[in-house]
């Protein structure tokens, strides 16, 4: 009787010209000496090509409870999870941390809130600059993004609304943290800031006690429902605060009270300067920022643009300066005079004013060909003949024409002869030529003592970088239509606009410092095909990394000043 040692091993044999595989099993007999036998021959060596071989040895692995080595069923059996956008969130959450917006955290700590408020709000400021979405679209948002240190599974609609409603509650100390994060980034000598509205389109018929939602003049020149934005920034871009108005608020009368406000959040300011639009001048306003001091005693500092509704007023210096200096002029040229008792600084810019000077008399010319289109109609039907459409009458041709030229702002020049019995017009060159004699002019007042016309003039234009937040709001950050309906709602819808806002900026002013020649929201693009991935292999434990991310994302970090995510939680198999 043979004794086994289940030793096995395969034996190649030759018998004539063909060798053979052969599986050989060693033993010891009963005196104990080794001896071997053949348990099976497997084949001939030259016909075990093909992967059969292959699916012996596998077949006889996966028998005894082991995973196959060769072969297509060899491969490791990896399950790849999932796969997030990760890039674009961890360089905003770092942006956030660095800037010290987790500081909200505190405001919401000593509150009554079960869930985390300033996590959900940092996601839909983050989601703005992402993918805006609605309330319910952050939700879906939220399945394809990794965010750092955030358990998103759990993040519910009611969630995002109680937490846009905590925003409102506690936005006096959610005020004071967001200005003590700004105050750095502004001038304590001299501040220039601007101040400038817009309209925000709002959605929805039903009303509210406190609506903010008012019919109103859209700044596309529509009547809609709206409210309306007035932001603060300061001269480097970084906007320091916002505030929500009615819908048919007037313009003049939110300078004195976000002026107030602002003052009262940055007190260490020693020499502010406001630069405001032209739609912020009035009379009173001018009395009322005489009066306004700072902190530190000195009197308030400002640049206002003259309305161009206003130029008459100030004909005879427009005149003279027109006259002397702009008739013959191929570059600005400016001016400086005295008006009540303050700086008026006139400029003219040659190119503006050739290209509204054109304009207009386009306008002109296509309402003067429709004037005499309806005319040479009106005198055909007279005399019997018949012209394709419908017949016009004197009175329906008058009205139409004098309603297309109110539309056009034409009116002064366009004169059209309502009490006469038949379609008749005429042109006041005199209210033409004065226009013209307007094209191209800018009119600032100031009582800002040592700067030179040409630096006012300059500050004035640098007014035109807020109208690019503005276009940022509404375009990157999508602030409208707002179909909140509740004005608590859409103040809380402002804010985490207003902060996506300044992020925004920041990346701006970083990426702009660092020459790079991007934009943020090139980078952002860039940046979200950095992956977070999740695979399991051999049905062993999770395992979590990050995608590999290239020398131009690395730089984008560095201009940034944030870091990137660290090496050792990158899977460079991926």
């Amino acid at each position: 009787m043979a004794c086994y040692l289940g030793g096995m091993h395969v034996k190649i044999t030759t018998s004539g010209p063909r060798r053979y595989v052969q599986l050989v099993e060693s033993f010891r007999d009963e005196v104990g000496r080794i001896r071997k036998r053949t348990v099976a021959t497997l084949g001939r060596l030259d016909q075990m090509g093909g992967g059969s071989l292959d699916a012996v040895i596998n077949g006889l692995l996966k028998a005894t409870g082991r995973n196959p080595v060769l072969g297509e069923a060899a491969k490791p059996d990896v399950s790849f999870e999932s796969a997030r956008a990760l890039g674009a969130v961890w360089a905003l959450n770092e942006l956030w941390k660095t800037l010290g917006f987790d500081a909200l955290r505190r405001v919401f700590r000593r509150t009554r809130h079960q869930t985390d408020v300033e996590a959900l709000v940092r996601v839909m400021v983050f989601n703005r600059l992402c993918d805006p979405e609605s309330k319910l679209g952050v939700l879906r948002w939220l399945q394809t993004v990794a965010l750092p240190d955030m358990p998103v599974e759990a993040i519910t609609h009611q969630q995002l609304l109680r937490s846009m409603d905590a925003l409102v509650t506690h936005q006096a100390a959610v005020d004071r943290v967001v200005a003590g994060l700004l105050r750095p980034l502004i001038d304590q000598d001299l501040s220039v800031v601007f101040y400038d509205l817009t309209t925000i389109r709002a959605e929805g018929t039903s009303v509210v006690a406190g609506d903010v939602r008012r019919f109103g003049m859209a700044k596309e020149g529509l009547i809609a429902r709206q409210f309306m934005l007035g932001v603060v920034q300061t001269a480097e871009g970084v906007p320091i605060y916002h505030e929500v108005f009615d819908g048919n608020a007037a313009e003049t009368r939110t300078l004195l009270p976000t002026l107030t406000t602002v003052l009262e959040r940055f007190p260490s300011v020693r020499r502010l300067i406001l630069v405001a639009d032209r739609g912020l001048l009035s009379l009173d306003n001018l009395e009322s920022l005489k009066a306004i001091p700072l902190a530190n005693g000195r009197a308030l500092e400002f640049i206002l643009a003259v309305p161009g509704r206003r130029y008459n007023e100030f004909l005879k210096q427009l005149k003279a300066f027109h006259r002397t200096q702009c008739k013959d002029a191929t570059d600005e040229v400016i001016d400086e005079q005295t008006w009540q008792g303050l700086r008026l600084i006139v400029a003219h810019d040659p190119v503006v004013a050739a290209v509204q000077t054109g304009r207009r008399a386009e306008r002109i010319n296509a309402l003067l060909q429709q004037a005499e289109d309806w005319i040479g109609k009106l005198d055909a039907q007279d005399i019997g003949e018949r012209r394709r459409g419908r017949p016009l009458s004197d009175s329906g041709a008058k009205a139409r024409l004098y309603h297309t030229v109110a539309e056009a702002h034409l009116s002064r020049i366009i004169k059209v002869d309502l009490s006469s019995d038949v379609l008749r017009y005429s042109i006041d060159k005199k209210a033409r030529t004065l226009a013209e004699m307007m094209d191209g002019k800018l009119l600032l007042v100031s009582n800002a003592a040592d700067l030179s016309a040409a630096e006012m003039i300059a500050r004035y234009k640098s007014l035109a970088d807020i109208e690019r937040g503005f276009k940022v709001l509404k375009s990157e950050i999508e602030i409208g239509p707002v179909y909140h309906r509740l004005p608590e709602r859409i103040r809380a819808h402002a804010l985490i606009c207003f902060i996506a806002l300044i992020l925004h900026r920041v990346m701006r002013s970083r990426l702009t410092s660092a020459n790079t020649g991007l934009s943020p929201e090139r980078t952002l693009e860039q940046l979200t095909r950095i992956q977070h991935h999740r695979i399991r292999i051999a049905q062993g434990d999770p395992v979590t990394g990050v995608s590999t991310i290239s020398t131009e994302q690395a730089e984008m970090f560095s201009a940034l000043g944030v870091k990137k995510p660290a090496a050792s939680q990158q899977l460079s198999l991926l």
